[in-house]
């Protein structure tokens, strides 16, 4: 758990204004909304641009079951559906509409770097113990972007377990590291967009199962070989650099997932 900055504080405390006070206070000058990003405008259906692109890589995590959220910069329908599910979540007003309130709550939750505010860096940037973005297929910034998107849907995740703590053991692994510990040829691990998950308040097979419904198209758990000990994910299905086909790939028979 990381240490709340001087902005999630006001944020906090714009939340608990009543509606009309929140609008106003959210509203302030863009500038000094977010240290990562500001919105500057209502999001909705028929919108598109870089400003609806950042709003999706942090909804990605509301997917519906067996779904993905583009992150194309188009806001369809596919994106308002995971708008009003991140509003549902967080007790805001569903409507599907990216406005005030929406934008006050992801900059709660998020951090000046732009990583949400459970997940970091550091967390999967832990490939055999060591560091660095570099040594996989992709350029260090290309894999730090797949990091960071996988971070958001790991914190949707989370919110979906009651908020309960979830420990990554395995983030991103240079192509030593994965050779290291015997892992696929073409692991999503290489990419910076897996995680091998464990939490000491739910099950395995609870966290496989919310897993289905943030966005990840590769789930692997307990009845799986090699990982009772853990529940892998992914966003195969969104990886066009890999040497893999863009599908669905779940296997947690224990869990009752195939």
């Amino acid at each position: 758990m990381r240490v709340n900055t001087l902005k999630r504080a006001a944020v906090a405390f714009a939340l608990a204004l009543p509606g009309a006070a929140v609008a106003t206070v959210v509203a302030a000058p863009p500038a000094h909304a977010d240290g990562c990003y500001t919105w500057a405008r209502t999001l909705a259906t028929g919108s598109s641009g870089a400003d609806v692109r950042q709003l999706q890589i942090r909804v990605a995590g509301w997917a519906a079951y067996r779904g993905i959220v583009r992150v194309d910069g188009r806001y369809g329908p596919e994106t308002a559906a995971a708008v009003r599910r991140f509003q549902a979540a967080y007790g805001l007003r569903a409507d599907g509409i990216a406005g005030p309130q929406t934008f006050a709550k992801i900059y709660a939750l998020q951090d000046d770097d732009c990583t949400p505010k459970h997940f970091s860096y550091a967390e999967l940037d832990n490939g055999c113990g060591k560091g660095g973005w570099s040594g996989g297929p992709l350029s260090p910034a290309a894999t730090r972007e797949n990091a960071v998107r996988a971070m958001w849907k790991l914190e949707a995740l989370r919110r979906s377990l009651g908020d309960k703590p979830l420990y990554v053991t395995s983030g991103f692994r240079s192509v030593a590291c994965n050779r290291q510990v015997g892992g696929t040829s073409d692991s999503q691990h290489l990419y910076g967009d897996a995680a091998d998950l464990i939490s000491r308040s739910r099950t395995l097979c609870e966290i496989a199962r919310s897993a289905r419904d943030r966005g990840f198209s590769g789930i692997y758990g307990p009845g799986y070989p090699d990982h009772g000990d853990h529940v892998h994910v992914d966003s195969r299905r969104e990886n066009n650099k890999d040497r893999s086909a863009n599908t669905t790939n779940w296997s947690a028979p224990t869990c009752g997932i195939n």
